[in-house]
């Protein structure tokens, strides 16, 4: 195991791994540490952030989410990163699985969770880096996006769909 790059929040490793089939293989294996997500639902309204993202220079929505600082537990970085993102609060918030993003080539994995019983948050600090914009429509307009290709981020596609599926 060789680190080729080591940051604050990821590193790149080179790697040998044995494959099942007995072959060996080089590979490379980027490590960004542990991420959250949340959906936050009022009765049958949900809120999407809709934030600039400088990797595709374009604006897309998504659910609010964000990485796990160390010794952070996911359920504490969740509720730090949706007051940072919307200025809400939640007294509840329900597990909802995880994803791994893309396990190709990273080990990446985003618990994710449904945000209820929402009320403002008035220690709200904004990231100065981040350019949000909070976004109130209805779960199944939501579900619409997600369908017809207006929210293309995996994430927000999978959580969406596990808090709709927990509804029927």
């Amino acid at each position: 195991m060789t680190i080729i790059y080591q940051g604050r929040r990821l590193s790149v490793e080179l790697r040998t791994v044995d494959l099942p089939n007995g072959r060996s293989k080089e590979t490379i294996v980027v490590h960004p540490g542990g991420a959250v997500a949340m959906l936050p639902c009022d009765g049958d309204d949900c809120y999407l952030i809709r934030q600039f993202r400088p990797a595709i220079s374009d604006y897309i929505y998504e659910v609010p989410a964000g990485t796990m600082e160390d010794g952070e537990l996911p359920e504490e970085t969740a509720s730090r990163e949706l007051i940072e993102e919307t200025r809400m609060r939640s007294d509840l918030l329900i597990p909802r699985g995880l994803i791994m993003t893309t396990p190709g080539f990273t080990d990446e994995v985003i618990h994710l969770y449904e945000a209820r019983n929402l009320s403002p948050a008035a220690d709200f600090e904004p990231d100065e880096d981040e350019v949000i914009e909070v976004v109130r429509l209805p779960l199944k307009e939501a579900e619409m996006m997600a369908r017809d290709g207006r929210i293309i981020d995996a994430k927000t596609i999978a959580l969406l769909f596990r808090c709709i599926q927990e509804r029927s």
